[in-house]
């Protein structure tokens, strides 16, 4: 075979390996581009991919469950009687069921007693054998205002921390909206107005967490 022959067959198979070598290039981009999801910046979809803010979520949450309490609360010395005569009613107009206690829906106007921890007691006209207490803060505890609505679920949810950090979330979004401003240190002897939410548990201790607050 000549020296001329050898050379064009080299090129030959240079250039089939190209072509091979091309195509398969090809087919990887095109599979990279079927298997890719362009994802809009500020999209559902982005904000599904960034990692769970619980302070974001807390403050979406916050005003529909504020919303929520105020739609269902009853009265404190109506709530307490309803309770005591028919449980269930009470349940299925002012409350949520929960896992360890239902959860009510309640509004008060009472005189705010000592306080420790940020809890206080608030004596409330007609309402005996009942002790009431509110959190006003700086610590809010509990999970109460993720759970009123109802439909706060813990499938929804990465994991057990994302639940619970969700609730918290809930929590600090209530104090910037409804506590900002009220010195927990000077509430004793002052009439306040309260809406809130409180877990039965034991009937005759209630802790309220709430949504709205007046201090006169």
């Amino acid at each position: 075979m000549s020296a001329a022959n050898v050379t064009i067959e080299s090129k030959s198979r240079f250039s089939r390996r190209s072509l091979v070598l091309g195509g398969l290039c090809v087919a990887v981009v095109a599979a990279i581009a079927l298997d890719t999801t362009v994802v809009r910046i500020g999209s559902d979809a982005d904000l599904r991919q960034q990692a769970f803010s619980p302070d974001s979520y807390g403050a979406q949450e916050f005003p529909r469950i504020r919303e929520h309490v105020l739609t269902r609360a009853a009265e404190a010395g109506a709530l307490v009687a309803q309770i005591a005569s028919d449980k269930a009613g009470a349940i299925k107009a002012h409350g949520t069921e929960g896992g360890v206690g239902p959860i009510f829906a309640v509004r008060l106007q009472g005189t705010v007693g000592k306080g420790k921890g940020g809890i206080h007691d608030v004596a409330i006209e007609g309402v005996e054998g009942v002790r009431v207490r509110v959190q006003f803060g700086p610590a809010i505890n509990g999970t109460d205002l993720r759970d009123v609505p109802g439909d706060i679920a813990f499938g929804q949810f990465k994991n057990q921390i994302e639940y619970q950090d969700a609730g918290a979330g809930i929590n600090r979004a209530m104090k910037a909206a409804a506590l900002d401003g009220i010195d927990g240190a000077a509430l004793e002897g002052k009439p306040v107005s309260v809406t809130g939410v409180f877990r039965l548990i034991n009937p005759k201790m209630w802790l309220v967490t709430p949504v709205e607050v007046q201090v006169q």
